[in-house]
């Protein structure tokens, strides 16, 4: 199977990234998936040309599409090689992966007029038995617990992308002072709405799953529900805003 590998375009909003011309790769994964990547860096220019090519597959599913999966840095598109071998000489991974190369310009054309997300706030009662770990990130990082609760919820953060359960978000945007190791030892039960901290990336758990993040808070707010119409309240694109609530407020919204 070919590799295919080409140099982004030159695009202004691409060229925000930590690399200028990064490297997209085209590569297989298995004999039904291809790999699209941006690069290695995590960035939001890499974000929006991600969510480009995401609406453009959307828009025109290329044949034998099943699903795409969008990551920090990559596109893994599966597909029906069955049903492309079918109507065409051509290798199925072939076939898709030229399909995604001839979708770049008009990706990269698109971020131009990349309109954020909405603002979804969540909000969080810091600290306590709902925040068991606040202590520990306050001494790791030579902060008061106030200042790591000040700093936690003053920034404004990216979904990059929604994965590990179902609706757990990954967010970028954290401030660097935050940053700490995950636990030594993982938790083999962590509460859905639980708000943790491992190394440079804040999240959310979104269903009682095991967990190693060091846990500062929790909201109340249901991140999943298989019963709504959307069951992931985050999208990736989405921005988010933490708000601090107290103890009382958070058990008042619970219940």
């Amino acid at each position: 199977m070919r590799n295919f590998a080409l140099r982004a375009q030159p695009h202004r909003n691409f060229l925000r990234m930590a690399d200028p011309t990064p490297l997209i790769r085209l590569y297989p994964l298995g004999d039904a998936a291809v790999v699209l990547e941006l690069g290695h860096s995590i960035a939001p220019a890499t974000h929006q040309l991600l969510q480009a090519l995401a609406r453009l597959l959307d828009q025109s599913p290329p044949p034998g599409l099943r699903e795409y999966v969008p990551a920090f840095t990559t596109l893994t598109v599966y597909y029906d090689p069955w049903e492309l071998s079918q109507n065409s000489e051509v290798p199925p991974y072939e076939q898709v992966a030229s399909y995604l190369q001839g979708l770049l310009p008009a990706a990269q054309a698109a971020t131009v007029d990349y309109v954020p997300g909405p603002l979804v706030e969540i909000p969080v009662c810091y600290g306590g038995e709902l925040g068991p770990d606040l202590a520990a990130v306050a001494q790791h990082t030579q902060l008061s617990e106030a200042e790591v609760i000040q700093l936690h919820s003053v920034a404004e953060y990216l979904v990059y992308m929604v994965g590990f359960a179902p609706g757990f978000p990954y967010l970028g945007g954290l401030d660097a002072r935050l940053a700490t190791p995950r636990r030594a030892v993982p938790r083999p039960l962590v509460p859905a709405g639980a708000v943790g901290i491992a190394g440079l990336q804040t999240g959310i758990y979104s269903l009682p799953t095991p967990g190693g993040w060091q846990l500062i808070g929790r909201t109340p707010r249901r991140l999943f529900d298989a019963g709504r119409a959307q069951p992931s309240l985050l999208q990736a694109g989405d921005r988010l805003r933490f708000v601090p609530i107290s103890a009382a407020e958070f058990h008042r919204l619970n219940a």
